[in-house]
């Protein structure tokens, strides 16, 4: 797959009411149309959480939904804008799984500032949370698109993991015609038929470079995706910086996560979010 600059500038923004909240479409770097929706949040004037869903997620996908207004109700969370990544859901193009990916966080993020919020978290689930990480490990922050704290949640540390059955099934539909086309009609999740090239920087070397903005991983004991060397490789990278969550019982991404953690998640996102210079 084609990697591109990562500059994602809100190009257009169109909004509707809906339901209480906003409905948008965003423009990204590379011009590619995403759909978002914004929730406002407990505490008007408190930081935005952007959710980053996982691989065949979308912003109306009910486990996206769910986290989207646990979110918003926790203390201190002044609103929340999720969005369906590209090639997934209502938005254009098709999924790169993971690489271009960060232009689409990049148009959310600048979304939830030009609505009046002056600190955002990004949270991110498995493919969503490589996401975040390459997102927020950028050696350079565009203008208006730079976290003030990111949350990755199941994510993997590398690419080209195959180690476990779900991981397989994952790496066929990625890679096989016949398991695109399954996608696209099953799933509603478009898949580009190119390899990455060059291939992106793996998360556990995006990791590097977050500190100083406060960075949490969060990860299962019982994920059948990603075993446990993956946030251990992500907290050791990360060196101080990063908090890790091993929770147990906690499978996979989006889907498997209680309303305790998501509030907890919320909670941490709230607390950590400042606006850059704000003293902590």
């Amino acid at each position: 797959m084609e990697s591109v600059s990562e500059s994602a500038a809100v190009r257009s923004c169109v909004p509707s009411i809906v339901s209480g909240g906003l409905r948008a479409v965003l423009t990204a770097g590379d011009r590619v149309p995403i759909d978002a929706a914004y929730l406002p949040g407990a505490t008007p004037g408190g930081p935005a959480i952007v959710v980053a869903h996982g691989f065949t997620g979308a912003l109306e996908r009910p486990a996206v939904r769910r986290a989207a207004e646990i979110f918003a109700r926790a203390d201190g969370v002044g609103g929340v804008v999720t969005f369906s990544f590209r090639g997934h859901g209502r938005s254009g193009g098709r999924s790169t799984v993971g690489d271009r990916e960060v232009l689409d966080l990049d148009a959310a993020v600048r979304w939830a500032r030009r609505l009046g919020h002056p600190a955002v978290a990004s949270v991110g689930f498995s493919m969503g949370g490589s996401v975040v990480l390459r997102h927020a490990g950028r050696e350079t922050a565009h203008e208006g698109a730079h976290v003030d704290a990111v949350a990755s949640v199941s994510a993997p540390a590398r690419w080209y993991y195959r180690g476990t059955a779900p991981m397989r099934r994952v790496h066929w539909a990625i890679t096989q015609p016949v398991g695109r086309l399954v996608s696209r009609g099953l799933l509603h999740t478009r898949i580009h038929d190119k390899d990455w090239d060059p291939v992106p920087m793996a998360p556990v070397e995006a990791v590097r470079s977050i500190a100083p903005t406060p960075l949490l991983i969060v990860h299962g004991d019982r994920d059948g995706y990603f075993p446990l060397d993956h946030p251990l490789s992500l907290a050791e990278a990360a060196g101080d910086a990063a908090e890790l969550w091993i929770e147990p019982g906690f499978g996979h991404a989006e889907n498997a996560a209680s309303p305790a953690l998501l509030h907890r998640i919320a909670q941490w996102a709230a607390q950590r979010a400042r606006p850059a210079g704000t003293p902590g």
